[in-house]
């Protein structure tokens, strides 16, 4: 279908959302960037988003704006597809609302649970929920090491309701510039999947200091990180929340595995490859409060809603924040707080 005439705007140029924009600009689309961080808008605007592959470099020209302009813009976007972190979320969208088209769709390409978040500000009638498999990284304005390059990176999108299910070919369209797209039924599922995987892989590598590759060396970690996926598993199954494929999996992937969020965790650490770190990493490394609140700290939430012992994933939690406050530094010592239960 022709969307050439379409706006699509980018909201929150991060690492993830720079490779997105840069993809979907160089395919061609009406795009627009807007970020808070002054530095990386002045860059992009100077010399292009720079994105290193593991393979090649690409160098793509944007249209990136300084958030505070945005009070200046007469602009209705047709696309909106927000990569802040989930707990920027709620202002975000309340910001953006305005300027979204009575017919315009916004897609929060996101960790955690923040797809009710957007619908309740802007109607389930303008919002998809999409999950996402794509590892970055940002430290210098305007250059992104991309390491999953689009043969590897994966998005799911699903409708919160029926009217707007016919248009999700628009959104994996223009998503298919980025990466893989599928079609997921019940993307609200696959949203608690994609947060189970992260509640493994994130917060608890980040405390040590480590990317996956080489945490899974360390004695007795995937034993720890299994038992995290494991209580936030149960407290989804209480919660309502189906095991759904991800990742690219197929249905039978899933229900054929012993382990299926073990499957799930194996597809992505072969993704991403060995020199990925994420989010909750580079947080630590800027001194920036992190999504684990978000995470592993919705699954302690819910958990003591239902009666479910979390007491692995409220022990990231607290050791997070210790180092988010200064008081500890990521370190393979963190570990020992977890030694009754590897």
């Amino acid at each position: 279908m022709d969307l050439s005439n379409k706006k699509i705007l980018i909201l929150g140029t991060g690492a993830n959302g720079s490779c997105a924009a840069a993809d979907i600009t160089q395919d061609g689309y009406d795009v627009m960037l807007i970020d808070q961080w002054p530095d990386h808008v002045n860059s992009m605007n100077k010399n292009g988003l720079t994105i290193n592959f593991p393979e090649e470099t690409k160098q793509v020209n944007v249209d990136a704006y300084h958030l505070c302009k945005l009070a200046e813009m007469n602009a209705k976007f047709d696309y909106v597809f927000l990569f802040v972190k989930a707990y920027d979320t709620a202002w975000m969208t309340q910001l953006i609302r305005p300027y979204l088209s009575d017919t315009g769709l916004m897609i929060g390409v996101q960790n955690a649970m923040t797809a009710q978040r957007i619908s309740d500000i802007i109607g389930p009638n303008r919002t998809l929920g999409c999950v996402v498999e794509l590892s970055s990284e940002l430290f210098t304005p305007g250059i992104i090491q991309r390491d999953t390059p689009q043969s590897k990176t994966w998005f799911g999108i699903g409708a919160l309701s029926d009217p707007i299910v016919p248009r999700l070919n628009e959104v994996k369209q223009i998503l298919s510039s980025v990466g893989n797209v599928d079609v997921v039924e019940d993307i609200i599922s696959a949203k608690w999947m994609k947060l189970i995987i992260n509640a493994m892989c994130m917060g608890p590598f980040a405390m040590l200091g480590s990317n996956l590759y080489e945490g899974f060396k360390i004695p007795g970690m995937r034993e720890l990180v299994m038992k995290i996926g494991t209580e936030a598993l149960l407290v989804g199954q209480k919660n309502g929340y189906k095991i759904v494929p991800i990742f690219g999996l197929k249905e039978d992937q899933i229900s054929n595995s012993n382990n299926p969020i073990e499957l799930m965790l194996d597809k992505l650490i072969k993704d991403i490859g060995p020199n990925a770190r994420d989010a909750v990493f580079h947080d630590h490394l800027k001194g920036r409060y992190s999504e684990v609140d978000e995470i592993n700290g919705l699954v302690v939430e819910l958990g003591k809603d239902k009666g479910i012992d979390t007491s692995i994933n409220e022990q990231i939690v607290k050791i997070t924040k210790k180092i988010h406050l200064g008081e500890l530094e990521p370190s393979i010592k963190n570990l020992n707080t977890f030694k009754k239960y590897i």
